[in-house]
C-alpha cells in the first residue's frame, strides 16, 4: 500500500478544509430548517385542538392548518436536501483522500461530487424561500381575520 509522507499529506488537508466549512455552514442552515419545522408541527397541534373544540372559526383553522401541512412538506424537503449535501460534502472529502493517497485521478468524480452538492443546497435553500414565503401568507391570512 502506497503512503504519504507528511509533506504531502499537508496539501490534501489543506484541500479538504473549504468542504469542510460548507459542512459546518450547511449545519447551521439545517438547525434553523428543523427548528422551525418543529415549532411548525407544535401551532400545527395547536390549530387541531382548537378545530376540534368546535370553536366559531372552525374554517378558517382548518385553512390554517392546510398552510402549515404544505409548509412543514416543504420544509421536509428542505431539510432532506441539506442532508443530501452534507453527505454528499462527507463523500467528496472521502473522496479527496482516496484519490491522494492511492495517486488515483478522481478528477470527475471530485467535480461531479462537488456540482452534485451544491445542487442540492441550492434547492435546499430555494425551498426554505418558498416556506418563508408560505409563512407570510399565512401571517396575512390570520390579520385579515
Amino acid at each position: 500500500m502506497n503512503t504519504l509522507p507528511l509533506s504531502q499529506l499537508v496539501p490534501i488537508l489543506q484541500l479538504a478544509i473549504g468542504p469542510v466549512i460548507l459542512i459546518s455552514g450547511v449545519s447551521l442552515l439545517l438547525l434553523t430548517l428543523t427548528n422551525r419545522f418543529g415549532r411548525l408541527l407544535d401551532r400545527a397541534r395547536l390549530l387541531s385542538r382548537e378545530r376540534a373544540a368546535a370553536t366559531a372559526d372552525a374554517a378558517s383553522v382548518g385553512t390554517q392548518i392546510d398552510i402549515l401541512h404544505l409548509r412543514a412538506t416543504i420544509l421536509r424537503f428542505s431539510i432532506i436536501l441539506g442532508s443530501i449535501t452534507v453527505l454528499l460534502v462527507a463523500v467528496l472529502i472521502l473522496a479527496l483522500f482516496v484519490a491522494a493517497l492511492l495517486k488515483l485521478e478522481w478528477g470527475w468524480l471530485i467535480v461531479g461530487l462537488f456540482c452534485a452538492s451544491q445542487l442540492s443546497l441550492i434547492g435546499s435553500v430555494l425551498a426554505f424561500i418558498r416556506d418563508m414565503n408560505l409563512s407570510l401568507e399565512a401571517v396575512r391570512l390570520e390579520i385579515q381575520r
